[in-house]
């Protein structure tokens, strides 16, 4: 090869070699554009994560809010747990303890069983000593309430234990036992036969009865006026023999009292009953009824 050859040929070479080193260097400066870009993808995936937390945490925030739990008012709770098995199981403690008379046992989630308490009837029952508890029906600054059903066959008491703790009714106990002297028997006695012997009934009525009803001319009026006997069989509603529910959100119940008032709510349906009791002289007499169903 001649002189000018080889120098054409090492400047071809040359040529080469500096193309490689520019497109090495210029693929080292892409590389290093951003030198962080590890970390930064690190830290969008976190980033990512923690979106995604917040989000399911959100949701289950919603779940729980909307819960059909109802705590502001015990009446909008009581039903929502009767009538749930899922959230009743939520609103339960487990163990739970349950004393059945004199044997105490607690009872493990597994065996729980759904109790509908009284929503499984059309009407539900309270108990008072005097119009002035009646509206501790609506106090929304209650922290503890029993549920109860009171057996007029057997005198048995069973007792159901609510309390409200972080803004949230739970059962924390059952207790079923026997009636106690002093709780109520007196009254329960009396009308255990009230509701079952017509000519008992008879004697321990007033005659005139008063009675109070909504205008049947005027739906947004109440008519306030009295039955005599042969009327009050006529008007009278049936009346609950077997059991009474009783929902306790403070009420004294207190056997002393000289007076009790029954109240038959309906479910669902619109029927409302008021029996207004008084004791005069050792013996119970109904004295008023009142009928405001719609």
């Amino acid at each position: 090869m001649t002189g000018e050859g080889r120098r054409m040929m090492r400047k071809i070479c040359l040529g080469f070699v500096f193309l490689f080193l520019f497109v090495s260097c210029m693929n080292n400066k892409k590389t290093n554009i951003n030198p962080f870009s590890t970390i930064t993808s690190m830290v969008d995936s976190a980033s990512h994560h923690a979106e995604m937390a917040d989000t399911l945490q959100n949701n289950d925030w919603q779940e729980e809010e909307e819960e059909p739990g109802g705590d502001e008012l015990f009446d909008d709770f009581i039903f929502n747990y009767a009538s749930d098995s899922a959230m009743q199981r939520k609103r339960t403690v487990f163990p739970l303890p349950y004393y059945n008379v004199d044997t105490p046992q607690k009872i493990e989630e597994r065996y729980w069983k759904h109790d509908s308490l009284f929503t499984g009837q059309s009407y539900y029952t309270l108990l008072f000593d005097n119009e002035e508890e009646m509206e501790m029906v609506g106090d929304t600054a209650l922290s503890s309430v029993q549920v109860e059903w009171i057996y007029l066959k057997t005198r048995m008491v069973k007792k159901y234990y609510f309390e409200r703790k972080k803004g949230k009714w739970m059962l924390e106990a059952v207790n079923l036992r026997r009636m106690e002297k002093g709780e109520n028997e007196n009254f329960v006695e009396f009308y255990a036969r009230f509701v079952t012997d017509s000519l008992y009934q008879s004697r321990h009525i007033s005659n005139p009865i008063q009675y109070v009803t909504i205008d049947p001319d005027d739906e947004f009026s109440i008519l306030e006026t009295t039955l005599d006997i042969n009327q009050w069989y006529a008007f009278r509603p049936s009346l609950p023999a077997d059991r009474l529910s009783n929902i306790n959100y403070g009420q004294k119940n207190d056997d002393l009292s000289n007076s009790k008032i029954l109240k038959v709510n309906g479910i669902g349906n619109g029927y409302s009953n008021i029996f207004y009791f008084r004791r005069r002289g050792g013996e119970w007499v109904l004295y008023k009824y009142e009928d405001t169903s719609i």
